[in-house]
């Protein structure tokens, strides 16, 4: 009679421990899922900066007598791709967010190659209008490095929770996943020419 009693109390025991357990690793999850989520919009929220930028960009390059009219087409026809490439925080998988990517990098792409072409003319380099944009743009472009970097460590610090123990015993059941991080793109170690400086284009 003892021993089952003692058998019973272990597995009382074992049973509040675990549930304890998976209790304080959920919370952490939660906080760590939640963290993801907010980075990512961090993420989503820089680009949609760059793409109200476009516009302005594009009006003023559309100003400058017989500018390539293939050059902003390509841009224009960039943009709307990736602002209606978006993925729900909920629905971080590695094909979505390969998507999202492909679509941004298209259009840095596009901006790229408009950039360059600017260097043809000089009436635009030197409109204040223009010279205005370039900044923002700039600036755009690092707010973006900074919030994936961001948004990368948040995954990584997630990851590593979900596949340490104990989490791992029980985090698939509750619907906590990998969740996929920015892969650097082709080509990555050469940022987006944003500058219009003739000397720095050179």
């Amino acid at each position: 009679m003892k021993s089952r009693n003692l058998v019973l109390i272990v597995i009382i025991g074992l049973i509040l421990l675990l549930g304890g357990c998976a209790c304080t690793g959920y919370q952490g999850l939660v906080r760590l899922d939640e963290n993801v989520k907010a980075k990512w919009a961090n993420v989503q929220s820089d680009y949609q900066r760059r793409a109200d930028l476009i516009p302005n960009l594009v009006n003023t390059v559309k100003g400058a007598a017989n500018f390539e009219q293939e050059t902003l087409t390509r841009v224009i026809e960039a943009r709307a791709k990736a602002t209606q490439t978006t993925i729900n925080p909920g629905d971080l998988t590695a094909e979505n967010l390969q998507r999202f990517q492909q679509a941004q990098g298209e259009l840095s792409g596009a901006l790229s190659r408009l950039l360059v072409t600017v260097e043809r003319y000089p009436e635009l380099k030197a409109n204040q209008n223009f010279s205005n944009l370039q900044t923002q743009l700039e600036g755009t472009e690092n707010r973006i490095k900074v919030s994936r970097n961001d948004f990368n460590t948040a995954v990584q610090e997630y990851n590593t929770s979900v596949r340490k123990i104990p989490n791992v015993l029980f985090a698939g059941i509750m619907g906590f996943t990998v969740k996929q991080p920015f892969q650097a793109d082709p080509g990555a170690q050469t940022a987006p020419t944003v500058n219009f400086n003739t000397d720095s284009a050179r």
